[in-house]
């Protein structure tokens, strides 16, 4: 080969030695720029408090600012569809929540596919709800809200962060198991439901523990059962819906993060450990708990199992309650 020749191939091998070693290092930089984190519901409910505790702590355990990013609309569909079509590089990260498996059988068309669109990192939190009313609602136990339901039906009116969210199906299948009649006012988020029941503009919610506990202590809502099997620590007091009074109920709020479908699988992974860190801390866990939820840890894979389930229980829970948004 002659000299310059040569000199020009050494030359080009050594600038793309440069480019594969860049590119690289660009791949195991991640992340080099602030996180944003959609919370795809209005500032003030359960979902929005729980990311508000946790964004500190993953721009301190990722070396990058993490943002929220509030979404709502369409009990969260707004929002993961805005994950989903972002690009699939970690820096766009979604939260999804029990709206996540009853949507694809309540919407007739969706923006994106729950299944196929958008990836599992981890599920963070278990978040009980509570059957909750307003204090001008004569009522202080199960039964004799379900009498007074019984005795008008339709009257008492229950909120929700929107139709397909967490209230709205709780509610729905409390209804529907308890026989009684009521009317859904829903709202753009957690917070905005929280506002209108303290407010009295409706008189029911079933409230998510940290979004509520407040107003139950300073005696501006009126709690009458939790709606997990067991009873939660943060109200020991507090009877289980099933046990007060419509045997077999059970519904939870979750919480979980999410990405697009593509984000590479060590992005994943470093997202899923710093989310097991943060769920570790001893001042997170003691101020979550303090509110009502409970933090989970869980592998991408165990999470994505979950999902499934999730999907499959809420499809049938929606076909026998008849739930359907156009």
């Amino acid at each position: 080969m002659r000299p310059l020749v040569r000199t020009l191939a050494l030359g080009v091998s050594s600038t793309l030695l440069l480019l594969s070693v860049a590119q690289t290092g660009a791949q195991t930089a991640y992340p080099a720029k602030p996180v944003r984190i959609i919370v795809p519901y209005a500032p003030g409910g359960s979902t929005d408090v729980l990311f508000r505790i946790f964004a500190p702590r993953l721009s301190e355990v990722l070396g990058q600012q993490a943002v929220i990013d509030n979404r709502p609309g369409a009990a969260s569909t707004i929002g993961l569809d805005i994950v989903a079509k972002s690009p699939p590089d970690g820096y766009t990260i979604g939260v999804s929540n029990i709206a996540y498996g009853a949507n694809p059988s309540i919407y007739k068309k969706m923006p994106f596919d729950a299944e196929k669109d958008l990836a599992p990192v981890a599920l963070v939190s278990i978040v009980p709800m509570v059957l909750s009313v307003h204090p001008s609602i004569p009522v202080r136990t199960v039964k004799e809200y379900l009498a007074l339901a019984r005795a008008q039906p339709g009257s008492l009116t229950y909120g929700s962060a929107g139709n397909g969210s967490a209230n709205h199906l709780a509610t729905a299948r409390f209804a529907h198991m308890a026989g009684v009649k009521l009317q859904h006012v829903p709202y753009k988020g957690g917070g905005p439901a929280v506002v209108a029941i303290v407010g009295g503009e409706i008189s029911t919610l079933f409230a998510t523990i940290p979004s509520a506990i407040q107003h139950f202590k300073a005696g501006r809502l009126r709690p009458l059962g939790v709606s997990s099997a067991k009873r939660n620590a943060a109200l020991p007091d507090l009877p289980t819906v099933a046990e007060a009074g419509v045997p077999g109920y059970e519904a939870i709020e979750w919480q979980g993060v999410m990405v697009p479908t593509g984000t590479p699988r060590e992005v994943i992974l470093k997202l899923n450990q710093a989310f097991t860190k943060i769920v570790a801390m001893p001042d997170v866990k003691e101020r979550v708990a303090s509110l009502g939820s409970d933090l989970v840890t869980s592998t991408p894979e165990e999470f994505d199992a979950f999902l499934k389930r999730e999907l499959a229980v809420w499809s049938k829970v929606v076909k026998d309650v008849g739930i359907k948004i156009d």
